[in-house]
């Protein structure tokens, strides 16, 4: 085996073999994969997650030596192809939530490695464990820690008084975000960047025009630049068999060229900012743009945190917001111990806002899902520690407020037959029948509730997804 430096070391199939079972425990186990049609023959031959990890560890040892050049002495696996061909195995079998783990550890450490993180700020399997224990005792205070409980609550009336303390409670932490960026100014700091960062469909919109309206009336000043208009044109991102682009990497923006900017911008020079047509898929022309010398650059992105796009910037000029769907409930009436995802939660937000604002079916969005994943769990969650603070964007009313949309008459559910022509999309597969199966399992709220404004206010994040934002939001426009 080769290793990063190039020096050749004994392949140990056993290193693979633990690294695979580590990242299933700290989900919980391999049960939290456990998918009867998928994957249930190996469930049932191999009976203990010790086996399970055994057998896919030797998978990936086939999967190696399938490659011709692996057989000869001077061509042995690196580490990070081995490291590919464990996350091919573990999600060719399923084990979705696990190569997830895998994935975002991979990579978090990755970015330790090259010092763009400290061991104190890496995040492991992108689980923040401190933040789920508190939404699920808070949930739990409020009757709504499981499926079952949030039901009884729509049911039974009692929804408006939860709707109303958990969007308090995002207003508190917003009010904490705003109280540390003027005291990091107070305390000298010169702020000259803002960055509202987080996953696909986090509330980041939201959050951005909220925490800038509090700062606001401390007298701060603000531009905002759309990170959108450095993406590289359509004939840069090559289509796959489907004839889907991976828009959701850092490298799809124009990286070099959008570092540059900010660095003049902070100097206080005037760059010409492309503008970006997305009917054209090109850039169009540009437009002068200056940083005025009271001003804060705003910027809401994905990849705020990505190291390459403010190499060279001082940190100490930076206040990084992170946010994250970040509401969980044991499934059912909790005996299962398993909980809803979080980017299940993102998923059906972004189908909905995708087929109302983007003219694309939910199916298409679900096939797309692997390439925001990806890109999350490379660029996005392995940095969440470098944040100053991370906000909770996700609420136990979504779901119910969410699933109206997707049933009944004009309901944007997918049907299974969609997926018939595309047998190998292990990944679309399974997080299409999960989120059906959440979905189904909530007790949803009627249209018309949603759509008045009565019991969900229109600042709140969900409306970024099913209307009615009194708040606006250029990209539903």
């Amino acid at each position: 085996m080769s290793k990063r430096n190039r020096a050749l070391v004994t392949f140990d199939v056993s290193r693979i073999c633990r690294a695979i079972a580590r990242a299933a425990e700290s989900i919980g186990g391999f049960e939290q994969d456990h998918l009867p049609d998928i994957n249930g023959r190996i469930f049932d031959s191999c009976g203990s997650d010790e086996k399970i990890a055994e057998f896919l560890a030797d998978t990936v040892v086939i999967c190696l030596n399938s490659e011709e050049q692996h057989l000869i002495a001077n061509f042995p696996p690196t580490i990070e192809s081995i490291q590919d061909k464990v996350l091919h195995v573990l999600r060719s079998y399923g084990l979705q939530n696990t190569a997830d783990a895998y994935a975002c550890y991979r990579w978090g450490r990755h970015w330790l490695r090259e010092g763009a993180i400290t061991a104190e700020r890496f995040v492991g399997n992108g689980f923040p464990l401190e933040h789920i224990e508190q939404t699920l005792k808070w949930n739990s205070q409020h009757g709504c820690d499981t499926v079952a409980g949030l039901n009884e609550v729509v049911r039974s009336g009692r929804l408006k008084p939860l709707v109303d303390e958990s969007i308090a409670r995002y207003e508190s932490s917003l009010d904490e975000a705003a109280d540390k960026v003027i005291a990091r100014l107070d305390a000298g700091d010169r702020i000259r960047m803002i960055w509202i960062s987080g996953p696909s469909s986090s509330g980041k919109t939201t959050t951005t025009v909220k925490l800038t309206r509090r700062l606001e009336r401390h007298g701060l000043r603000f531009l905002m630049l759309s990170l959108d208009d450095y993406f590289w044109s359509l004939v840069e991102h090559p289509t796959d068999w489907i004839n889907d682009r991976n828009f959701e990497t850092p490298e799809a923006l124009d990286i070099q060229l959008l570092n540059l900017h900010l660095k003049q911008l902070l100097e206080g020079r005037t760059v010409e900012k492309p503008i970006y047509s997305f009917k054209e898929g090109r850039r169009i022309g540009t437009k002068p743009v200056k940083l005025d010398d009271d001003q804060i650059l705003l910027l809401d992105c994905l990849h705020g945190l990505y190291p390459p796009i403010t190499e060279g910037i001082d940190a100490s000029a930076q206040f990084r917001l992170y946010i994250e769907a970040m509401n969980v409930m044991y499934e059912g009436d909790g005996q299962s111990g398993r909980l809803t995802k979080f980017t299940d939660v993102r998923l059906v937000r972004r189908m909905l806002r995708d087929v109302q604002h983007r003219n694309y079916n939910p199916t298409t969005t679900i096939l797309h899902w692997h390439y925001v994943r990806a890109g999350e769990l490379f660029s996005i969650i392995p940095l969440m520690g470098l944040a100053d603070h991370v906000i909770n964007g996700g609420f136990p009313f979504d779901l119910p407020a969410l699933k109206p949309f997707f049933f009944g008459e004009g309901g944007h559910l997918p049907r299974r037959e969609g997926f018939a022509a595309y047998p190998g999309f292990l990944d679309a597969r399974i997080r299409f029948e999960r989120v059906r199966s959440l979905l189904e399992s909530i007790e949803g709220l009627s249209r018309a509730q949603v759509t008045g404004l009565e019991l969900i206010p229109g600042d709140a994040v969900v409306r970024e997804f099913v209307g009615g934002s009194t708040i606006k939001i250029p990209h539903n426009e």
